[in-house]
């Protein structure tokens, strides 16, 4: 079968902004229907790279060519909508009459989706927020008929279930994808192939963001001389996809040879209960207790509650994941911790040992006039995390900033550095309690895996709102969500739960008595229960490795007994049989995982 003709083709193409090369002799085409996801440092030419294939930047170098009749939407960060344009002219001025998008149930779903019926589709753009203009924009791409949907960045401003969403619709749409984003569950979710832009080239690997991991640590592992540092922690990341449970990963994603290799020695990425011990002695038993907390914000209609006789307790080492709906408040509750806002009722207390460090989602407080290194030895030259120190020129080196760019004026930075910066700053202070309010916002996923391999042994307590759902699996043990009902509720299940949840409409949830708990809707497993699924689980996967092995051994045979048809038949045989069988040992070490787990 003939591959199919690609409906964009780059030839030996160049492209470089001042003296930085971004794009150096790159060959590459986008077949139709092929989702390709789009990785790799902040300022290493992913943008670049998509605007030189929709035209709107020429390359230096090189031919782009497109084949004739395509249609083509683009999603780009600026943000920009026609003046005096409201949200109906935006989103669906491309149909001749208001039956034929309200007849059509894609043009709905994205209107739901995106809570553009929340918005009013007489609602006029110019006074929106930042977020609301960019889910109006997307909605105007996804509505159209196109054969390459090209998005840079698109699950920023989305909260969690809108991600979710996003990922389904796209995965249901006939055409192709081209998408930048640092959000690794949608990579993973959605795409088919990922590209990686860095030093000037375009690697292209299969599969999403799992199947990059691997790709990437093997192709580090031959390269260890030079890569080792950065091996380390995309193997201790690779180990943590494959260890982690189904309440986090879905599916086990390493079942060949070359992953079982990487991660056989690697240790779990966190010792929970050691970090918890060390948690205590630098906290005592108090970080926050709130108390039958009540708080309102003001509106147009007056007053609305967002949090109605709150008790919640979060103690010395809790990792903790919050999530919700937009405008349930999620932003409100760390100020509330902070003590940037206070309760209209009750009481916030906080521990006397407590020393918070709060990431915003603003970056304002960086000195303009400094550089890099300066604003970080503002805070502190030498700064102890964990059981290691690192100097302030060391941890800069880790969140991307090399020697040369530390002497780079704050002013000068772009979004995501200085959102490094901010982070550098704060754990440069030696916290022992991180409010992270959106942490994920504008950082590459290099700094992403920096950050959380420095999380890993961060002994305090870790408070996280994010809607970057593998951030949050990745770095929490316990995950609560906030509805929109006032109250908040733990989900045993993360965030898989709480979409579950949201999908069957349980909008009304418990509220915790203490101890950031609350009694989950779903049926409890008993300690008999688990302990069986925990047995079940070590039993299975012992079973694993040995068809593992079996297979390992009938590929050999195979490879062997090449000349002879008979035996090879009868090998084939037997070699389908053993992957049938793997199949249902796999189904069901899932089934047990999340029963052990629950």
């Amino acid at each position: 079968m003939t591959s199919p003709l690609n409906l964009v083709s780059l030839e030996r193409v160049s492209k470089a902004h001042g003296t930085t090369v971004l794009l150096d002799d790159v060959s590459l085409g986008i077949a139709a229907g092929e989702r390709i996801g789009v990785v790799g440092r902040n300022g290493g030419g992913k943008s670049t790279l998509l605007s030189v294939i929709t035209g709107a930047e020429p390359p230096d170098e090189g031919r782009v060519t497109m084949r004739g009749g395509t249609a083509l939407g683009v999603l780009d960060q600026s943000g920009t909508l026609p003046p005096g344009a409201t949200v109906h002219d935006v989103v669906l001025s491309g149909f001749d009459a208001e039956h034929e998008w309200a007849a059509d149930a894609a043009v709905r779903s994205v209107l739901t989706g995106l809570e553009l019926d929340r918005l009013g589709l007489d609602a006029p753009v110019a006074p929106m927020s930042g977020g609301e203009r960019r889910r109006v924009a997307l909605a105007a791409q996804l509505v159209r008929p196109l054969d390459l949907l090209v998005l840079d960045e698109p699950t920023n401003h989305l909260d969690v279930e809108g991600v979710a969403w996003l990922a389904e619709y796209v995965k249901a749409r006939a055409g192709g994808l081209l998408v930048v984003t640092h959000d690794r569950w949608f990579l993973d979710e959605v795409c088919t192939t990922t590209w990686e832009v860095a030093d000037g080239s375009v690697r292209a690997y299969e599969g999403g963001y799992a199947a990059y991991t691997l790709a990437r640590a093997e192709r580090a592992r031959i390269a260890s001389v030079t890569e080792e540092r950065r091996l380390n922690l995309v193997r201790k990341e690779l180990a943590w996809l494959r260890r982690g449970p189904p309440a986090r990963t879905s599916k086990p994603k390493f079942r060949i040879e070359a992953a079982q290799a990487l991660i056989a020695d690697e240790p779990p990425a966190r010792d929970s209960m050691q970090l918890a011990n060390f948690a205590a002695r630098r906290l005592g038993k108090t970080v926050y207790e709130l108390e039958d907390v009540g708080y309102a914000v003001p509106t147009e209609d007056g007053p609305r509650t967002l949090f109605s006789h709150l008790d919640w307790n979060v103690g010395p080492g809790d990792r903790i994941g919050v999530v919700g709906v937009n405008g349930a408040g999620k932003t409100s509750l760390l100020k509330l911790l902070v003590g940037e806002n206070e309760p209209d009722a009750g009481r916030v207390t906080v521990g006397q040992t407590v020393s918070v460090a709060y990431l915003s989602q603003h970056v304002t407080e960086l000195p303009p006039g400094a550089r890099v290194l300066e604003a970080v030895q503002e805070v502190s030259r030498i700064a102890r995390l964990g059981n290691q120190e690192v100097s302030a020129s060391t941890l800069a080196e880790r969140f991307g900033f090399a020697a040369n760019r530390q002497w780079t004026p704050v002013g000068d930075l772009s979004g995501g550095e200085r959102r490094r910066l901010q982070l550098l700053r704060l754990l440069m202070a030696e916290p022992n309690v991180l409010v992270l309010d959106e942490p994920t916002n504008d950082l590459d996923i290099d700094t992403l895996t920096a950050l959380e391999d420095l999380l890993d042994g961060f002994p305090g307590t870790v408070l996280v709102v994010s809607h970057d759902r593998y951030f949050v699996d990745r770095v929490c043990d316990t995950v609560v969500a906030l509805l929109g009902d006032g109250s908040l509720a733990q989900l045993p299940g993360g965030v898989e739960e709480y979409l579950r949840r949201r999908a069957a409409g349980q909008a009304q949830l418990s509220t915790p008595s203490g101890g950031g708990s609350a009694a989950p809707a779903a049926p409890q497993v008993s300690a008999a229960d688990t302990r069986a699924a925990r047995k079940e689980v070590q039993k299975l996967e012992r079973r694993m490795l040995k068809l593992d092995g079996e297979e390992k051994k009938l590929h050999e045979q195979l490879l062997a007994a090449a000349t002879d048809h008979t035996k090879v038949a009868d090998l084939n045989a037997q070699l389908l049989a053993v992957q049938a069988e793997k199949d249902q040992v796999e189904t069901a070490w899932l089934e047990a995982a999340e029963l052990a787990e629950g």
